[in-house]
């Protein structure tokens, strides 16, 4: 992989990180929506799904 791509992948991964905390985070503020860490991981889950599809093209 080129420099290049590897800031994208980091990139992705910390606005993943801060995605995932911040639906962690209204999640627990509005405890009625869903358990905090089921969907903070449901959103790693799918930004990591994205990264496979991009980067196995």
């Amino acid at each position: 992989m080129s420099t290049l791509a590897l800031l994208i992948v980091l990139l992705l991964v910390l606005v993943g990180l801060l995605t995932a905390g911040g639906l962690a985070y209204v999640v627990h503020r509005h405890p009625a929506l869903a358990q905090p860490l089921t969907v903070g991981l449901s959103g790693l889950a799918l930004l990591g799904a994205l990264v496979a599809v991009i980067t196995a093209r």
